[in-house]
C-alpha cells in the first residue's frame, strides 16, 4: 500500500513591519501575513526603535528582536500562534485568545 504526501513549501520572511497594532511579514512569494501585536507582549511593551531592530533567522524562516529577547517563526504566524512565553498566568493561549479554563474562572 502506498501513501502520498504533499510537501508544503517553507514560507520565508523578506521584510518585517511592526506598528502600534500589528506585526506584518512580507514574503518573497508576494504573501503578507499580519497578526495582532497583542500576541507578542514584549513587542507591545518595546520602544519603536527596539521593535524596528529585528533580524531574520536562517533563510527567513524566523524573526529575532535582540533588544526584546523575542523570537517567532513564519510557520507560527501562519498557524496563528503568538509568543511562546505566554503562559497560564495571563489566561491567554498562544493564539492570544482567553483560554476556556480562564473564562470559566470568571
Amino acid at each position: 500500500m502506498s501513501s502520498s504526501t504533499t510537501r508544503i513549501p517553507v514560507v520565508r520572511a523578506e521584510d518585517v513591519i511592526v506598528n502600534e497594532d500589528a506585526l506584518a511579514v512580507e514574503c518573497p512569494d508576494g504573501r503578507s501575513i499580519s497578526v495582532p501585536l497583542a500576541w507578542y507582549p514584549r513587542l507591545v511593551h518595546g520602544k519603536p526603535g527596539e521593535r524596528s531592530n529585528w533580524r531574520l533567522v536562517g533563510p527567513g524562516v524566523g524573526i529575532h528582536w535582540p533588544a526584546l529577547d523575542e523570537d517567532t517563526s513564519v510557520e507560527n504566524l501562519l498557524a496563528g500562534q503568538g509568543a511562546k512565553h505566554l503562559g497560564k498566568a495571563s489566561g491567554r493561549s498562544r493564539s492570544g485568545c482567553l483560554s476556556a479554563h480562564h473564562l470559566m474562572k470568571k
